[in-house]
């Protein structure tokens, strides 16, 4: 008879990426290879425990299809997080339950495997880094509903005494227009998905949605549609020529959603770098995102892989 012999799981890590709308997650061997990807809706209107199982059962799945044995998992989950204990210490009213909810603990008691949790948009800027082979100094950028952002300092991801540096998208200065957040002026005013939407209206009187929307219009040769995504453009240039005159920063990677409209952006954003360059005379390269909507769950995984050899240690 002829001998039977048992697959034997490689080892590995999942990275989850937990929105509002949706819940994705995929799963690397330890060469960082991805062996599997998949997603679930969020039910982020059913409290943390909803969520946390949900997360749970998606990368404990995708795992198995993989013959992946995990050995951590990273998570990016918008909100600030409290990194000491691994919580959401804020998060907006679209998460249900989600502010105070100890994800990390949660997560870890599900899946049986050390887990790091981390602000979404530093997730993905730890993974566009990497995948740039970044090591120095970095400005990250989400348009997406909004606008997060994030910063790497010297190859550290600096999050701030409080979890909330980098939070480029409620700088003031950029309109006249009430925020999401209720003040004055944010570039989020003027460069999310969702305001780029209401501007279009604004300037048309055309209600289309959100920047997909105005994004086809542009493609067209709407003028009112060219025209919001020229003033989103020259608002987030002027935002990452403020930063990386703070900071002395070389660059800054865009992703969301916004930015696969890289081509009706990019004039915006040339002639902020034209008129308020960094003082400094050293050029700012404002580049746009590669990794997709993969960006977070990779960067979840870089926490997730520190958490392994920290342990090792």
């Amino acid at each position: 008879m002829a001998q039977q012999h048992e697959t034997v799981a490689v080892p590995g890590h999942a990275g989850i990426d937990i929105g509002g709308t949706k819940i994705s997650a995929l799963i690397v061997d330890d060469a960082g290879e991805i062996r599997s990807r998949g997603s679930v809706p969020a039910p982020a209107r059913e409290g943390g425990t909803a969520m946390a199982d949900a997360a749970a059962a998606l990368a404990a799945a995708l795992a198995a299809r993989a013959g992946v044995r995990l050995r951590s998992a990273g998570v990016g989950a918008a909100g600030v997080i409290d990194h000491a204990s691994g919580s959401i210490r804020a998060a907006s009213a679209t998460f249900v339950g989600w502010t105070g909810f100890p994800l990390g603990a949660e997560l870890s008691a599900r899946l049986g495997v050390p887990v790091g949790v981390e602000n979404d948009v530093n997730a993905f800027l730890l993974g566009e880094a990497a995948a740039a082979g970044i090591r120095d100094d970095v400005l990250g950028v989400m348009l997406g509903t909004g606008v997060g952002g994030a910063v790497i300092i010297d190859g550290e991801l600096r999050r701030g005494p409080h979890g909330a540096a980098g939070e480029i998208g409620h700088t003031p200065g950029y309109s006249d227009l009430v925020c999401t957040c209720g003040q004055i002026g944010h570039l989020e005013t003027l460069a999310s998905g969702t305001s780029i939407g209401l501007r279009y209206t604004e300037r048309s009187g055309r209600d289309v949605g959100g920047s997909r929307e105005v994004a086809a219009l542009a493609r067209d040769g709407d003028a009112d549609a060219r025209a919001a995504f020229h003033a989103a453009g020259r608002a987030l240039g002027r935002a990452c020529a403020s930063a990386a005159t703070l900071l002395d920063l070389p660059r800054a990677i865009v992703g969301g959603g916004v930015a696969h409209a890289w081509e009706l952006l990019r004039p915006g954003i040339d002639e902020a770098l034209h008129t308020d360059a960094p003082v400094s005379g050293i050029p700012l390269h404002i580049l746009p995102a590669r990794l997709g909507g993969d960006a977070v769950a990779l960067g979840a995984i870089e926490t997730a892989r520190s958490l392994v050899l920290t342990a090792a240690s």
